[in-house]
């Protein structure tokens, strides 16, 4: 079962337990994401399934748009409700023109701290892992793009947010260094993602819809969708079987493309083809 899935993902799961649930639905052994959500969060989570998990490289970063809440008052040692209260409490005053400038020095590129509770790789160990043994992960300060951060208070203590973050950003960390540079602390409480670079909820199914279908495969997007901003060649069955065997083909009407994907006959990706000189691309990966 070879396809590209957005499943709506539900709170209180990891993204591996996800995976888990949807090997078992297409009995299908190959299956991971692109790009993990905390257990917290709900929301879009695309998944590659079959040989096509052999396409993970060519999806690059995506750009995320998220929406959630936020609680001022304390900070938490996840950043989100899920974590223990770090620090002590503070009487919470959100002053909203104060509040907008705090919020404006988090937009734009910024330099953003991971969390140490996340899967940051430190010598090849995420650093949750490192943090809970006791053994504080060294990390380093990341360059991010926030492309939008807007804040509104809900009253009290809360607020709702929307945020559109480059890869490798974290939006508990805009809620916990928001709530440092107000000075009362602040964590996460809920958090959606609602866009994962081209794909949003509108392309997502949950795994309820999913386990109930009489035919999973239904909700796989179309392959035209999969690598949609790479060109692509559809080719006959004389040509498939040189691409197969590595041999080089001349395609002039590809000369400006880097990459492009090379389809058989129903639009299904058979191979990526990597422009090696002029106009002659190679196979680059093949699927079968």
């Amino acid at each position: 079962m070879d396809g590209l899935l957005i499943v709506d993902k539900p709170g209180g799961m990891s993204s591996h337990d996800v995976v888990y649930r949807v090997r078992k639905i297409f009995n299908e052994k190959s299956v991971g994401h692109l790009g993990t959500l905390d257990p917290l969060a709900t929301g879009v989570l695309p998944l590659l399934l079959g040989r096509y998990t052999r396409l993970a490289q060519y999806f690059g970063h995506f750009e995320k748009e998220y929406a959630g809440t936020m609680r001022f008052g304390f900070a938490t040692d996840t950043y989100d409700s899920e974590g223990a209260v770090a620090g002590d409490t503070s009487v919470v005053n959100l002053e909203p023109s104060r509040l907008e400038a705090e919020v404006a020095k988090l937009r734009g590129t910024i330099q953003q701290m991971p969390p140490v509770y996340s899967a940051k790789k430190v010598n090849g160990v995420p650093a949750h892992r490192l943090a809970r043994k006791g053994q504080p992960p060294q990390l380093r300060a990341v360059e991010i793009q926030v492309e939008r951060f807007d804040v509104n208070i809900r009253g009290g203590e809360e607020a709702d947010f929307c945020a559109t973050v480059s890869a490798g950003g974290y939006v508990r960390c805009l809620a916990h260094d928001l709530g440092q540079r107000m000075g009362c602390g602040a964590h996460l409480t809920s958090l959606r993602r609602v866009r994962s670079g081209t794909f949003s909820l509108q392309n997502a199914v949950t795994l309820e819809a999913l386990e109930q279908a009489s035919s999973p495969a239904e909700f796989l997007l179309p392959s035209v969708q999969v690598l949609a901003e790479m060109p692509a060649l559809l080719v006959d069955e004389a040509t498939s079987i040189r691409i197969k065997n590595g041999m080089q083909i001349n395609l002039p009407e590809f000369s400006t493309a880097p990459l492009l994907r090379i389809l058989h006959p129903g639009d299904k990706i058979f191979a990526i083809g990597k422009r090696m000189a002029g106009t002659l691309f190679a196979p680059q990966t093949v699927l079968g």
